[in-house]
């Protein structure tokens, strides 16, 4: 079981910059990953990014390519999500996901068992 807790968030201007932190507690193994999905509203929810502990593999989706980093500090076992030059379409809630996806599924909502509690972001114009 893993427990995930999410902060940051809040309100920005487009082209301002926000950081999502996001903490894990309990037992990983092998293929751990963490990432972010987000959900707009009257919007599917969507994958953002995610990065492999073993190896720091990410990936984004190319709607945040050059835009949005994924990182990582090992040992609070926590990610980070730094998003920058942001736009109002990234208004959303933000949740962070971990598990243990097989390497094909890491931007899969199914690849993910735990979710943390979400946390709104909202762009102004």
């Amino acid at each position: 079981q893993v427990q995930l807790v999410q902060s940051g968030g809040g309100l920005v201007q487009a082209g301002g910059s926000l950081r999502l932190s996001c903490s894990a507690a309990g037992r990983t193994s092998r293929n751990f990953a963490m990432g972010w999905f987000r959900q707009a509203p009257w919007k599917e929810r969507e994958f953002v990014t995610f990065l492999r502990w073993s190896g720091g593999i990410t990936n984004y989706a190319d709607s945040v390519k050059g835009r949005f980093t994924i990182s990582r500090d090992n040992a609070k076992k926590t990610v980070y999500l730094q998003m920058n030059s942001m736009k109002r379409e990234d208004t959303a809630v933000y949740y962070c996901v971990a598990g243990h996806p097989e390497y094909e599924w890491g931007n899969k909502e199914f690849a993910y068992p735990y979710w943390g509690q979400g946390t709104q972001v909202t762009v102004s114009s």
